[in-house]
């Protein structure tokens, strides 16, 4: 398999009931947003590829 994008996570978490599929900008960035969770996921990549 090849390697994960930071857009693959957010995909997976999207499907598990993690993450909302939009934004909603109601409250300040809940823990569900797709845009925080999208953050999230380019720093796991990240560290990974550090490492």
């Amino acid at each position: 398999m090849g390697k994960k994008t930071a857009a693959d996570y957010v995909r997976k978490w999207t499907k598990a009931g993690k993450v909302k599929k939009k934004c909603c900008r109601s409250k300040s960035r809940c823990r569900k947003c797709p845009v925080l969770a999208l953050k999230r996921a380019k720093i796991k990549v990240a560290a990974k590829q550090a490492a």
